[in-house]
């Protein structure tokens, strides 16, 4: 399975970086690209899922409820993705995580920011409840029940990535 979500990933990005700038470092820059590939990681420890709300500093859905998520903007495979977002966004660890297993890969149009996102979503079993470190793009987070996750104000489709990386209906 990791390699397919990899062989996926890689083929987009190969479409899509003819297409776009790149920034200093060498990463696509999706900035005024109304088409970009993200991952969206689940965090879960003990039947608990981890929600992130977005600061006021980050480019989309301000003040709304999400995961650890990030653009898909070099070419690595999905894992070390993953690995970097858990470290930057709240400070997990390879040596924290369990497990990592990668849900089905969809696509959605967002009327209101008229952006197609391509979501990878993931689901990462930790071996312990660890230490939440938030960085700039968070500023609060909770530990919910998955079928809690309609009380809040999400990021657009983000009950239907959780479905996706847990392979069951919520």
């Amino acid at each position: 399975m990791v390699f397919m979500i990899d062989k996926k990933v890689f083929e987009m990005l190969n479409e899509v970086s003819k297409k776009l700038p790149k920034l200093s470092d060498g990463r696509i820059d999706y900035s005024n690209s109304d088409v970009a590939p993200v991952v969206t990681v689940f965090v879960r420890y003990n039947n608990e899922i981890l929600l992130l709300k977005r600061s006021n500093k980050v480019r989309t859905y301000k003040g709304k409820w999400n995961t650890v998520a990030g653009y898909i903007d070099e070419f690595k495979p999905l894992k070390e993705k993953i690995l970097e977002e858990l470290r930057e966004e709240i400070g997990v660890d390879e040596n924290d995580i369990a497990s990592i297993k990668f849900g089905e890969p969809y696509e959605f149009f967002d009327e209101k920011i008229k952006k197609k996102w391509i979501v990878f979503p993931a689901l990462v079993e930790l071996r312990r409840k660890i230490d939440v470190n938030l960085d700039w793009e968070h500023v609060e987070f909770k530990w919910i029940k998955k079928d809690e996750i309609r009380k809040f104000d999400t990021v657009p489709n983000l009950i239907e990535s959780l479905k996706r990386a847990l392979k069951e209906e919520i």
